[in-house]
């Protein structure tokens, strides 16, 4: 991944992660414990489903210390199952 987060953003920060997934009891509880990995934290998400209720978005504050660190958060979390994108 080739970003320019790092001319962006004076690091470390905070960054605001919107997660989209399939509407699964067990997409938050995957999105935190994934996050808890790689950026261990305490996570409330919060969750809003979509007007149909076939998607929830995940958005959730976390602390990035790095380019390459935020870098690897996007893909940890796209890699997830029941993830359709990040943003």
């Amino acid at each position: 991944m080739d970003t320019n987060f790092d001319k962006l953003l004076d690091f470390p920060c905070q960054q605001t992660f919107k997660i989209m997934g399939v509407a699964h009891e067990r997409l938050p509880d995957d999105v935190v414990s994934c996050l808890q990995v790689h950026a261990p934290g305490d996570y409330t998400p919060k969750v809003k489903p979509s007007s149909k209720g076939n998607y929830h978005s995940i958005s959730l504050s976390v602390t990035v210390v790095s380019k390459e660190h935020m870098e690897t958060l996007y893909v940890e979390l796209a890699k997830l199952e029941l993830v359709r994108v990040v943003l």
